[in-house]
């Protein structure tokens, strides 16, 4: 039995909160670790679901927007962060920075999900069965494209507000003079290279999740979406990597050039971000950080499929005994 559109929101609701909940302290302990390494005053936050940026001052002032900036503490390791943040700081402030993460990763993952689930079907619907494995391909690429382009002008809007610190008035200010000044195309800018990471991904992680599912005997809903989660989010990481190194490379430029008041004047653009990697590092560059982007990516599929996975089963249950108290006579001849 299929579930409802409201009963699909809750569920991908509920995994984006989880979701949230166990990995962002392994993004507040990453980019603490950046901030001592680095005279960076921007760093990129991403817990698996979204990606923010993370200013540290406001334009070229030196008092700092991120309350963690000025802390003292020096780490040696992850897991002595975690340790030494939590006895010097407190529990709570592992979850610094959870609320505008929840705010931008709500509405995204309710999108994400919800379209890809039925676009998956209707595809799977139309095709041939020789042909039905192409569907999670489709539905993933159509699902993210449309979710990056909504979600696009809200996180431009958030950004200026956690760089510059903007009213709400402000805010539609500076969003009226960008449309002003480069007509309503600047709302979707950074779209690109966001569309050249998760597009591929996204077709990339449904196809091996769907064949996954389809070869994996676990009676658990939970564990089964979990494995095949983890296993595909973990390749789909590895595999789009060196999108990633180049989206997150570009990401931080453009946020330090925002923060100096400096213009891109093409610098920022994909393929010169990309050869100047190269020129850096080599193409070994391109291939950077791959433990990292593997430990953060893989459990936050895992989490965020598995309790998806586990709602839908939970209200498909619920619909169907719904249902059958629905249909089930009064009297029966057992009873006379």
């Amino acid at each position: 039995m299929e579930i409802t559109p409201t009963q699909q929101i809750i569920s991908s609701c509920s995994g984006a909160i989880l979701t949230s909940l166990v990995v962002t302290p392994l993004d507040v302990i990453k980019i603490r670790l950046q901030a001592q390494k680095t005279q960076s005053k921007c760093f990129l936050y991403c817990n698996g679901l979204m990606d923010h940026m993370c200013y540290c001052v406001n334009g070229n002032s030196v008092s700092s927007n991120v309350k963690w900036y000025k802390r003292p503490g020096q780490f040696n390791g992850t897991f002595h962060a975690m340790v030494k943040i939590a006895q010097n700081e407190g529990m709570a402030s592992l979850w610094s920075g959870l609320s505008p993460t929840l705010v931008m990763a709500i509405p995204a993952t309710v999108m994400y999900f919800t379209s890809y689930d039925n676009l998956r079907m209707y595809f799977t619907n139309k095709f041939a069965p020789s042909k039905q494995q192409f569907a999670p391909i489709i539905a993933g690429a159509l699902a993210r494209s449309s979710t990056s382009t909504f979600i696009s002008p809200l996180e431009l809007i958030r950004t200026k507000m956690q760089s510059q610190k903007l009213s709400h008035k402000e805010i539609v200010a500076a969003v009226q003079n960008s449309i002003k000044a480069n007509g309503y195309r600047s709302l979707w800018i950074g779209l690109g290279p966001t569309m050249l990471r998760d597009i591929p991904f996204s077709m990339l992680y449904w196809y091996l999740y769907e064949r996954f599912k389809s070869m994996v005997d676990i009676s658990s809903v939970f564990g089964r979406s979990f494995v095949c989660g983890f296993s595909a989010g973990t390749i789909a990481a590895i595999a789009t990597l060196p999108l990633d190194v180049v989206k997150t490379r570009r990401q931080i430029t453009l946020g330090e050039l925002e923060m100096m008041g400096v213009a891109a004047n093409g610098r920022t653009k994909t393929w010169n971000v990309m050869k100047q990697i190269v020129q850096e590092s080599g193409y070994r560059g391109l291939f950077v950080g791959i433990l990292p982007r593997c430990a953060k990516v893989a459990p936050g599929c895992a989490i965020m499929i598995g309790s998806y996975e586990l709602g839908k089963s939970f209200f498909r249950a619920r619909n169907e005994s719904s249902l059958n108290d629905k249909t089930k006579p009064f009297l029966s001849s057992k009873d006379l």
